[in-house]
C-alpha cells in the first residue's frame, strides 16, 4: 500500500473527486501543452452528470488558465475503467487538436490513466507498506507486538508526524471557522449553514445532551465549509471530511486527549482508509456514498476506539461495524451539489462513530465479519448498485418530487 498522506490533503471544496482531481489534472495537461491556443475538455459519466454542481468546470477552466476552454458533458458516456472520465484536447491556431489525454478522478483527489494512478508530487510515489489487507496487519502487529500506529511509524517516512500534525491543525481551524459562518450557501438550493446556531443551542442543553449536540455542530461546521468551497482536509474525501474532524474535535475539547494522541489515531484511521482505497474505492462515484461516508466512518471508529484504550482486535471490529452498517449508502445529492444529504449525513456518521466505538468496547473484539470480508461486500454491492445512485443525480433523493 501506499502512504497514508494520500489519505489526508489539504484542498478547496466541495469534491475531491469532482473539483480537486479535475483541478489537477487541467494543470498537468497545461504544463504539457505550452504550445495550446485553446483547450476542449469532454467529460463523461458521474462528472457530467453533477459536475456544474460540483463546479468540476470552473475547477478546470482554472486550471487551463488563461486560454480559453470549452467544456463539453456527456453524461451519457461512461467509460468502462472509471466514470469519473476527461478527454483533454490542446488546440492549435487552426482549431486542429495538438495533443490529447484521457484521464480519470478516481476519488480523494487522485487521477489515473488505464495504465495506472498519476503521479503527482505531492507524496512519494511508491508502495510504503509491505501488507495490502487487515489480516496481513494484524498478524504482523501480533507477533511483533505492535501497535496500529506504530506500525504505520515503522513504515512511513520522518516526515509522517509533522504532516499529520498540518492536516490536524487544518481541522481544527476549519471547524472554528465553519462555527462562526453564518450564511446561505451558494448552488440554489437556498440551504442555510446550522453549524453555529447548532453550537449555540447546544450550550443550553444538559451534558448528557449537550455532547452529542456539540458533535453534530463541529460535523456541519466542516461539512458546510466544504460546500462553500473553503479550505478542508480530505478524510478520506471532501464530501466525507466532516465526520473524522468532529469525533477528534469533541475528543479533544471534552475528553483533554492530547494532540499527540489525537495524531496516533489519526495515523490509525488513515491505515484502515488505506485498506479500503487498496482493496475497494473511496470514490462515491465508483461505489455509492458507502465508499465515503462509510469509510469517514471506519476512520472516526478506529480513531476513538483506539483512544479510549481498545485493543487491536477492538478496533478491526469498530472499522468493520462502521463499514457493515454503511453498506448500499447511495450517493444521490440534490441538484449535484454536496448538500443535501451530504452535510447531514457527516453528523449523522460521526455520532454513529461514537457510539460504534462503545459497543466495540463493551466487547471482547471477537466477531464473525472480518473487516476484510466487509470492504470486499462494500466493493461489490457499489458494483452492483445502479449507476443513478452513484453521483449522477438521476436517482433517489435528488429526484423532484
Amino acid at each position: 500500500m501506499e502512504t497514508i498522506k494520500k489519505i489526508y490533503k489539504c484542498g478547496l471544496g466541495p469534491s475531491s473527486s469532482h473539483t480537486m482531481g479535475p483541478h489537477k489534472a487541467a494543470e498537468l495537461f497545461r504544463g504539457r501543452t505550452p504550445q495550446a491556443v485553446a483547450y476542449r475538455v469532454t467529460l463523461y459519466g458521474s462528472l457530467a452528470a453533477t459536475g456544474k454542481g460540483h463546479h468540476t468546470d470552473m475547477a478546470i477552466t482554472r486550471g487551463l488558465a488563461p486560454k480559453h476552454v470549452d467544456i463539453v458533458w456527456r453524461a451519457d458516456v461512461v467509460k468502462p475503467f472509471h466514470t469519473n472520465g476527461m478527454f483533454f484536447e490542446a488546440l492549435g491556431d487552426d482549431g486542429r487538436v495538438v495533443d490529447h489525454w484521457l484521464v480519470y478522478s478516481i476519488g480523494g483527489g487522485y487521477l489515473a490513466t488505464e495504465e495506472g494512478e498519476v503521479p503527482l508530487g505531492i507524496t512519494p510515489e511508491g508502495e510504503v507498506y509491505p501488507h495490502n489487507t487487515m489480516k496481513e496487519i494484524m498478524e504482523y502487529i501480533d507477533r511483533e507486538g505492535l501497535s496500529f500506529w506504530e506500525y504505520v511509524e515503522q513504515c512511513e517516512d520522518g516526515s509522517l508526524w509533522m504532516y499529520l500534525e498540518e492536516m490536524w491543525q487544518q481541522m481544527q481551524q476549519t471547524i472554528q471557522d465553519g462555527l462562526q459562518d453564518d450564511r446561505v450557501i451558494a448552488g440554489g438550493l437556498h440551504l442555510r449553514s446550522k453549524a453555529h446556531q447548532y453550537h449555540v443551542r447546544a450550550s443550553g442543553f444538559k451534558p448528557s445532551l449537550q455532547s452529542r449536540a456539540l458533535v453534530i455542530a463541529y460535523a456541519l461546521a466542516t461539512s458546510e465549509q466544504n460546500a462553500c468551497g473553503a479550505r478542508i482536509v480530505t478524510a478520506p474525501t471532501c464530501g466525507s471530511s466532516g465526520v473524522l474532524p468532529a469525533v477528534l474535535y469533541h475528543l479533544k475539547t471534552a475528553h483533554g486527549f492530547t494532540d499527540r494522541e489525537i495524531l496516533r489515531a489519526m495515523a490509525t484511521a488513515g491505515l484502515f482508509a488505506n485498506v479500503i482505497k487498496t482493496n475497494a474505492t473511496i470514490s462515491g462515484a465508483e461505489a455509492g456514498c458507502q465508499a465515503e461516508v462509510g469509510s469517514a466512518c471506519v476512520m472516526a471508529a478506529v480513531a476513538s476506539n483506539q483512544l479510549f484504550g481498545g485493543s487491536p482486535k477492538q478496533i478491526e471490529y469498530a472499522a468493520e461495524m462502521a463499514m457493515e452498517h454503511n453498506l448500499g449508502l447511495t450517493c444521490d445529492p440534490l441538484c449535484g451539489l454536496v448538500q443535501i444529504p451530504c452535510i447531514e449525513r457527516n453528523a449523522m456518521a460521526a455520532l454513529r462513530a461514537l457510539d460504534i466505538n462503545i459497543y466495540a468496547m463493551m466487547s471482547d473484539g471477537r466477531h464473525i465479519i472480518s473487516f476484510d470480508k466487509v470492504v470486499r461486500t462494500m466493493k461489490l454491492t457499489g458494483h452492483d448498485l445502479p449507476s443513478l445512485y452513484k453521483e449522477t443525480s438521476l436517482g433517489g433523493l435528488a429526484l423532484s418530487d
